[in-house]
């Protein structure tokens, strides 16, 4: 491969070679904070990082503002507390006028997550597919289903079972919340969207569960599962997921991971060293897929652009930030 076949690029303040076709990663931007950045600082810090993908929470009009024209990919959320009005079609078609349609083309929307890690035990949880449904119809409706995937963000605690990665299963509370979703996923021909963090694996299992394995950085395959061997619980968590899709009758849907990342303080294993770690080598692994689909890029959003002051209750969600409040990288790292 020459050299003309390669992007030397800064994300996030770390210098790695990514291939130019390639590039999957995105940063979620969060904003659970009062001493943020305005949204045309962030949206300028992205350009300057060359991160080319953004996840938002919900339809932030001074961002969405600041996006125009910017070329960033954009995953916009629908949150949690508005799903239930999204299940009358009116109101649905009316959010995506407001928040889609008036900034098309200028912001290029990606996708639209109907809702983060709902729980089927959620009062909203009933509202998610026919909030997904009807805000599909209305994207139907002004043609841009090619360009828009409609779906919604799940947490790995779905998972009843994960371990090994070939017996993941949905648990029998989730099934009948997850089953109808992924099916429409399926029929739409959109991704699931999934956050993933060994971090939080680690810190609920350290007796079972080694640093190094969740940090990327094991020698050799700690799990073999049958002819797969796993050197990082990033893949595990998602091979075990994708088994559960599998016996949940859509073995050929795409997931986006649509966050994973470590916090820097505030917890056991929360450290500038393992943080920049786990950032670096996510960002090195994504494009060589897992054992279970090799070679299949995985679309990663890290989590997040900003440490977020206000977050909680754990101290450590406070600090997940990829750049502190004054813009500057804490992690700076060659790979």
């Amino acid at each position: 491969m020459n050299s003309d076949d390669w992007l030397w690029v800064e994300e996030i303040g770390l210098r790695v070679y990514k291939a130019a076709q390639t590039r999957p990663i995105g940063v979620c931007y969060g904003r659970v904070a009062n001493n943020l950045p305005s949204d045309q600082e962030v949206v300028d810090l992205y350009h300057a990082n060359g991160i080319t993908k953004m996840r938002i929470y919900d339809p932030n009009e001074p961002t969405l503002q600041a996006l125009r024209g910017s070329n960033i990919e954009l995953m916009l959320g629908v949150a949690n507390g508005d799903i239930q009005a999204l299940s009358d079609p009116s109101a649905a078609s009316s959010w995506v006028q407001n928040n889609i349609l008036a900034f098309t083309p200028d912001v290029v929307f990606r996708y639209i997550a109907v809702g983060n890690e709902i729980s089927p035990s959620d009062q909203a949880a009933s509202f998610v597919l026919p909030a997904m449904q009807n805000i599909y119809n209305a994207i139907v409706s002004a043609n841009l289903q090619d360009q828009i995937k409609v779906s919604t963000a799940i947490q790995t605690s779905l998972l009843g079972n994960s371990y090994p990665p070939s017996a993941g299963s949905f648990a029998d509370d989730a099934n009948s919340y997850i089953g109808p979703i992924v099916q429409f996923l399926k029929q739409t021909g959109a991704p699931l969207l999934a956050n993933v963090y060994p971090y939080f694996s680690y810190i609920g299992d350290t007796k079972d569960i080694r640093l190094d394995y969740a940090l990327f950085t094991s020698q050799g395959t700690p799990v073999q599962d049958g002819s797969l061997g796993y050197q990082n619980l990033f893949d595990a968590s998602l091979d075990a997921l994708y088994s559960a899709l599998e016996k949940a009758g859509v073995p050929d849907l795409e997931v986006v991971v649509s966050e994973t990342g470590w916090p820097s303080e505030g917890g056991e294993a929360a450290t500038v060293d393992n943080a920049s770690t786990y950032y670096k080598n996510v960002i090195n692994h994504v494009s060589a897929g897992t054992p279970k689909r090799p070679g299949k890029v995985i679309e990663t959003y890290l989590f997040a652009m900003f440490d977020e002051n206000q977050k909680g209750p754990a101290e450590t969600e406070r600090h997940f930030g990829l750049f502190s409040p004054n813009k500057q990288s804490k992690y700076e790292l060659d790979n």
